[in-house]
């Protein structure tokens, strides 16, 4: 086979990224698209079983798109791959812009892989219609394009496609009477959210027009690219970092914002909680606009950062202590862990950095995995209580075995993806911050004590009542879990595959961050490159 375009054999060239710009083909969009050519199928489904085999084969094919992607990534070079940028509102320099580097890549995957999970868990409900299956795909499409967008508005246009899914997925087929409450508050949260992360965006754009001496709206630009070669004067830059700040943190959640997400978790259907809790698209628009987009006030308020991340981390690990549902501690456990991950992006170095990214990419697979399997407890038991719990191992050994494998990894256990991300967080925190470093740890032990006390109850305790009629793991949900296990310990035992990926695109990171005309002399020695490409 040849090339029409350039007159060379397809086997001329060195990989997959290098193919597919020789063809022109969008592959970022093709997976953004996937999932909404399946809601749509699923829309015209006659039968409810034939959606949902629609709905998952669109799901799986989503899933096998961003593992090709990666597999055609090229971890060698640091810069965005995989580009798409075409005009969309040429009159405000507005574009669709898509691409990924090392940061984002592999949270397409992640997101393609837990939708599937919660589809193939929500396979056997009566009561989850087509319109459940076609939210499902809608919202995966629009977090795809999250992670895929570089155009300022466009990433914005698809962060507030994330919000209307959620809030019908919640409202209608949530449990309990505070679901539609719930529903509300995360969907005027996010709203909320959204207001300063726009001010923050056209703050941007007018400051690009305003440095050619132009007022005109065609000077505007919403481009990340460009905007990265964009001066931004400091005092400027401190207003927009607080605007970015506060509108990632109510999607985080950072306290105190954080409010919603216990009620969501209580109310929610269990497979959209294990979404919420994984896709951490707060973290990620940190990551990826926040600090970059306004360098010098990040490493000038990153001392701010740590105080929120430990703030955020202790008082979820003390709330999490005092819960005695599995879905509100798996909620708290998850708002600790935020915290933690903030941390680790405000050490500011290498292991830091890695270890967040780390982090968002394994304990979240970690702890969705964990609320899925508080969703199956929710079916046969009809509850998640301590009080209605005890004894389970009994009757559910296979569901025992998991969760326990979960649960431990879910502490950073060796052996378990969690683990290496730990580890580089906590070096990253002591070598920046010491007080920060130790406060990690103290969260890991409250984080142990809480999840082993309340487990070993749940399991091993005495059963409240007779519970020999209850079913254990059927072969779907035993796939599911089969399937997340032997995830979580590739992360672990090779923790160099993911630490690869991500190493030139964290180096350039932090190398924006720290190349600053007055990070100097000791300030520069708290933050150094000097980081790690494996463990």
């Amino acid at each position: 086979m040849t090339d029409n375009l350039h007159g060379q054999p397809y086997l001329l060239y060195k990989n997959v990224q290098d193919l597919m710009n020789a063809l022109h083909f969008p592959l970022l969009s093709l997976i953004i698209l996937i999932p909404l050519v399946g809601a749509g199928l699923v829309g015209v489904c006659p039968k409810p079983h034939l959606a949902k085999t629609v709905a998952l084969s669109a799901a799986s094919l989503a899933l096998l798109a961003s593992v090709w992607l990666v597999h055609g990534f090229n971890p060698g070079d640091g810069g965005l791959q995989f580009v798409e940028q075409h005009a969309w509102i040429p009159s405000l320099h507005i574009e669709y812009l898509l691409g990924v580097d090392g940061i984002s890549l592999l949270f397409l995957p992640l997101t393609a892989l837990l939708t599937l999970l919660a589809i193939a868990t929500s396979w056997n409900s009566p009561a989850h219609s087509r319109l459940y299956f076609i939210l499902l795909l809608v919202l995966e499409s629009a977090t795809l394009g999250v992670f895929s967008a570089l155009d300022l508005v466009l990433f914005f246009v698809f962060w507030q496609l994330t919000l209307p899914p959620l809030f019908f997925l919640i409202g209608l087929w949530g449990v309990g009477p505070l679901r539609r409450t719930a529903a509300s508050k995360y969907l005027l949260v996010s709203l909320c959210g959204g207001l300063p992360l726009l001010l923050a965006f056209i703050i941007l754009a007018v400051n690009h027009a305003s440095q050619l001496n132009s007022v005109l709206l065609t000077d505007l630009s919403f481009s990340f690219t460009v905007l990265l070669e964009t001066p931004l004067p400091d005092n400027v830059q401190s207003i927009v970092f607080v605007l970015l700040l506060i509108g990632f943190a109510a999607k985080a959640p950072l306290v105190p914002f954080h409010t919603w997400l216990p009620q969501v978790a209580m109310a929610s259907p269990a497979p959209i909680t294990a979404l919420l809790i994984s896709l951490k698209l707060g973290l990620y628009g940190l990551v990826r606009f926040a600090m970059t987009l306004t360098p010098a006030a990040a490493v000038e308020y990153d001392w701010v950062l740590g105080i929120i991340g430990a703030i955020t981390l202790i008082y979820g690990a003390l709330l999490s202590l005092q819960q005695s549902n599995l879905r509100r501690l798996l909620a708290f456990a998850s708002i600790s862990h935020v915290g933690l991950v903030l941390i680790g992006i405000a050490a500011l170095n290498m292991q830091g950095i890695q270890g967040a990214l780390l982090h968002l990419l394994n304990f979240t697979l970690v702890a969705g995995v964990l609320m899925l399997m508080a969703g199956f407890l929710q079916q046969r038991l009809g509850s998640t209580d301590l009080q209605q719990l005890g004894g389970l191992a009994l009757v559910m050994p296979k569901l025992t075995g998991f969760y326990f494998l979960f649960m431990l990894a879910s502490l950073g256990m060796p052996g378990g993806s969690v683990f290496p991300a730990d580890i580089l967080l906590l070096l990253g925190a002591l070598q920046a911050h010491p007080s920060l470093g130790i406060t990690a740890l103290a969260g890991a032990v409250l984080s142990a004590a809480c999840l082993l006390g309340f487990s070993r109850r749940a399991f091993l305790g005495t059963a409240v009542e007779p519970r020999f009629y209850y079913q254990d793991l059927r072969p779907r949900e035993l796939g599911v879990l089969a399937t997340a296990l032997l995830l979580v310990l590739w992360g672990g035992l090779l923790p160099n595959s993911l630490l690869g990926i991500n190493q030139l695109a964290a180096e350039a990171w932090l190398t924006r961050l720290l190349d600053q005309p007055g990070l100097e002399g000791d300030e520069l020695a708290d933050h150094t490159l000097g980081g790690v490409a494996g463990v």
